[in-house]
């Protein structure tokens, strides 16, 4: 007999720290390896997946266990699922991604929900605000990024304008092409392997 259990799907909140106005999604995601979902959140967001990241739940830190590229004191992302690492009661933990820069997210479990037949997951439902450029310097260089991007009389303003490539709206956000490659991402090697040489 065929089992009539209801899947069930995770409602996030993600929100990067340090940056107001604040930049967010919320994700609709069924229960996933981390790995798996480092890549939605990375997708959601904005960011090319170019940088480590890491996971820091209860104390725990996981991320890629690849030798050549992870970082040997995470536990392995690829082997955990989202519902083993959350608990009852503690809803919420980070994701960081660019090591480097910083760039720090509060994941929020909003609620569990059961899935909709008619419904691809994961998904984007909501959000607002573009993802800052990669390698500007975590949110205090993205602040001085938009500053000199604004006034034309800030000694980096055509510097910056140009290696943005002309324009950038940080107000920006499109749901359509986000969920497009959210669609893209289920079958695909994981973000960071792309730029893994061979």
């Amino acid at each position: 007999m065929a089992s009539t259990k209801q899947k069930k799907i995770y409602q996030l909140k993600i929100m990067l720290r340090d940056i107001r106005p604040p930049i967010w999604r919320r994700l609709l995601v069924e229960d996933t390896t981390l790995d798996k979902l480092a890549d939605y959140i990375q997708i959601a967001m904005g960011w090319l997946g170019g940088h480590l990241h890491g996971f820091f739940i209860h104390g725990e830190r996981y991320g890629i266990a690849d030798p050549d590229w992870g970082a040997d004191w995470m536990i392995d992302e690829s082997g955990v699922k989202l519902s083993n690492v959350i608990y009852p009661g503690d809803k919420k933990f980070i994701f960081d991604y660019d090591f480097g820069d910083g760039w720090e997210h509060d994941v929020l479990i909003e609620k569990i929900i059961p899935a909709e037949k008619s419904r691809r997951y994961p998904v984007c439902i909501k959000g607002k605000r573009a993802c800052p450029p990669e390698d500007i310097g975590g949110p205090w260089g993205y602040g001085e990024f938009l500053e000199a991007i604004n006034d034309s009389t800030n000694s980096r303003h055509e510097e910056l304008l140009e290696w943005i490539g002309g324009s950038f709206d940080p107000e920006a956000f499109d749901l359509d092409e986000i969920n497009d490659d959210l669609g893209d991402a289920e079958n695909n090697v994981p973000l960071w392997k792309m730029f893994v040489e061979d």
